[in-house]
């Protein structure tokens, strides 16, 4: 829900969304150090609403040729059959309660030098066109979120700021682009980063990593 849409009638308390994408549990970096911040922005805002998905827990559908038979149907006013409009409802239902928070936070470990497979399946499900983007010839793509903010907290096995991304050899990084590009789509602000890394150190520099994670991350509560 928009902001404009909550100043309407009776005003709805502001929602902020924790998508967790690792499988880690508590040994996950990047949900510790999410957690930090969602600890600070409690304290911050104790009237708003803090929901949780978990991207391994969560149903979703296949996005496949079923499916995509299924928008085209639906969204091209063809005949669609009652399995068709099934289908597309289940992803429209997702996409809908992630586009009714107000704020974000993710959680994401690097999986080769991307994002975890279920993170982009849920990203897949949840970017629907009509529901937060749109096309037409005269403008092209246009996002239909607005006034919608987003902190990103990565974590990394190895070390990809940008000092050693400057290094001779340096591998390249597809995780916080992926992200930023993304919401920049949809019309979230992505108003801060938080970066874990790098995780595979030894113990007294990743405890060093980990305190410094957790304080950037309670930092960023404010700017949500």
């Amino acid at each position: 829900m928009r902001e404009a849409d909550k100043e309407e009638g009776q005003r709805m308390p502001t929602t902020l969304l924790h998508v967790i994408a690792s499988p880690g549990g508590k040994a996950s970096h990047s949900t510790a150090a999410a957690a930090e911040l969602l600890a600070a922005y409690r304290e911050r805002n104790p009237t708003h609403q803090v929901r949780t998905v978990n991207v391994w827990d969560l149903a979703m559908p296949e996005f496949d040729a079923t499916m995509i038979a299924a928008k085209f149907a639906v969204l091209r006013t063809q005949d669609a059959s009652d399995a068709q409009k099934a289908q597309w409802a289940r992803a429209v239902a997702i996409s809908r309660a992630f586009n009714e928070a107000d704020r974000f936070v993710f959680s994401l470990p690097m999986w080769n030098y991307g994002v975890p497979y279920r993170l982009k399946h849920y990203i897949d499900i949840v970017t629907l066109p009509g529901q937060n983007w749109a096309w037409s010839r005269a403008e092209g793509y246009q996002p239909l979120l607005r006034d919608k903010r987003a902190v990103l907290v990565y974590s990394s096995a190895g070390d990809f700021s940008a000092e050693a991304a400057a290094l001779p050899g340096a591998y390249a990084d597809f995780q916080k682009p992926f992200m930023r590009q993304w919401l920049r789509f949809t019309g979230v602000d992505v108003v801060g980063e938080v970066d874990v890394a790098p995780t595979l150190t030894d113990l007294q520099r990743l405890a060093r990593v980990k305190e410094s994670a957790a304080e950037q991350a309670r930092r960023m509560a404010t700017l949500l």
